[in-house]
């Protein structure tokens, strides 16, 4: 019996945050050409391979919003202060009302991520999947959230710790991104 395709990863841009060592909540940061950082994450992760994309947006929503590629989906966290497991939580949550099998993760802070590096980790999504970008061995994004982990992630995230010690008492996979792209997020403007 041929085995049904899986649905499409949805992509998770996590965009809430104030942005205190940036000056700013990430979510209003632009390009030098005026590019918003939330849409050239939107499009890194569609042209990756995501089907529905989310955007987690808190601080400063009301002037994030218009910058929120209308192909996206904002999710609202209220109570995105309490760091980013909120964010984390709301995006696994709405995106448990979808058939997604899995959540591509990605920060608003990498502008300069490539969507080959992000496919790479799109190519690994499937229902049980846990895997981890990382660059030269430094674990970094994106992050694939498999939906049979949701839950647990969810409940095992706190303040501004993500799913990183989730994702190494789970053993999830690695997955070499250097070839691709540097890694980096940016903390400082």
């Amino acid at each position: 019996m041929p085995v049904a395709p899986l649905d499409p990863p949805c992509g998770v841009v996590l965009a809430a945050g104030a942005g205190r060592r940036f000056g700013g909540p990430k979510a209003l940061a632009r390009t030098p050409a005026g590019t918003p950082w939330v849409a050239l994450a939107v499009r890194a992760l569609r042209a990756a391979g995501c089907g529905e994309i989310l955007v987690a947006l808190g601080a400063s929503a009301a002037e994030a919003a218009p910058l929120v590629p209308s192909e996206a989906t904002i999710v609202a966290v209220p109570d995105w202060a309490s760091g980013v497991a909120a964010s984390l939580r709301a995006s696994l949550a709405h995106a448990a009302s979808g058939s997604a099998s899995a959540a591509v993760i990605m920060p608003v802070d990498t502008p300069d991520a490539a969507p080959a590096a992000i496919a790479r980790l799109v190519r690994r999504a499937r229902p049980d999947a846990l895997a981890q970008a990382v660059y030269d061995g430094a674990p970094g994004h994106p992050v694939v959230i498999g939906r049979a982990h949701w839950g647990a992630v969810s409940a095992a995230v706190r303040g501004d710790i993500g799913a990183r010690p989730y994702l190494i008492t789970q053993n999830a996979e690695l997955v070499e991104c250097g070839d691709l792209w540097s890694g980096a997020d940016r903390d400082e403007p």
